[in-house]
């Protein structure tokens, strides 16, 4: 097996069980992924999110906190023996992510442990809107879905053959996925969205060209929105083109 080198994921393993291995795709043998217990939750229930962010340090902590928050209430009835998670803040020195050891000057959120760790600089703090803070948020909490399912260790282990063209799909699928439960928590808390496409440009803190073709991206984000369920994200079963 290759380890998959992808920043900003390995430290979510913390929130990992089970285990599981695959060969090249079609995904075969690993039933976490393609047959998750995930899949099968009712639609997630509509929470009562009422966010504003304000342009100070003091409300964009009080808006994170409050989302993870309803994550946690909106996610409980679909994942089998779901812990809550919590939020921790860095401090305004600290400017190191726990998942790839690098430096970083804005923000961020990213998972450290069993925490979601966030560090606030003013692109979110002085931001008029709340689009790079949200999306951040929902896109980590995401990783917390995958991390509490066995999702992400069974994708962790999948077996590539050394073929850099399967690891490359194995990272789409994945990653498609956690898009895909993004919408799905976006629809739970009642966040209104008319046009994806400026929510899938918000980038990740870190590199990431393991996304999918935006027409692809745009489809399972919209999927998992639009249908309200994980199942909707089944994206180790869908055909190849749709997770190029």
């Amino acid at each position: 097996m290759i380890n998959r080198v992808l920043a900003g994921t390995a430290a979510c393993l913390a929130l990992l069980s089970g285990t599981a291995a695959a060969h090249a795709e079609p995904i075969k043998g690993a039933p976490e992924l393609t047959h998750n217990e995930l899949y099968k939750a009712a639609k997630l229930p509509k929470v009562s999110c009422k966010l504003s962010k304000g342009t100070s340090s003091a409300s964009t902590r009080k808006y994170v906190t409050k989302l993870v928050g309803c994550l946690n209430t909106a996610w409980k009835p679909a994942i089998k023996d779901f812990k809550p998670v919590e939020v921790t803040f860095k401090g305004t020195s600290d400017k190191r992510s726990c998942s790839t050891g690098m430096d970083l000057s804005g923000s961020m959120s990213e998972i450290c442990a069993t925490t979601i760790s966030v560090r606030l600089a003013d692109d979110w703090i002085k931001a008029k809107d709340d689009l790079k803070v949200f999306t951040s948020i929902v896109r980590t909490w995401s990783g917390v879905v995958t991390g509490q399912t066995g999702i992400g260790e069974a994708w962790w282990s999948l077996e590539n053959g050394a073929v850099e063209s399967v690891m490359d799909e194995h990272n789409r699928r994945y990653y498609l996925q956690i898009d895909c439960f993004a919408g799905v928590s976006a629809k739970s808390v009642g966040r209104v969205v008319k046009d994806w496409k400026p929510v899938i440009k918000v980038p990740d803190f870190w590199k990431n060209r393991f996304h999918g073709t935006t027409a692809n991206r745009l489809s399972w984000i919209k999927k998992g929105y639009e249908s309200g369920r994980p199942g909707a994200c089944n994206t180790w079963t869908a055909a190849a083109s749709k997770v190029a």
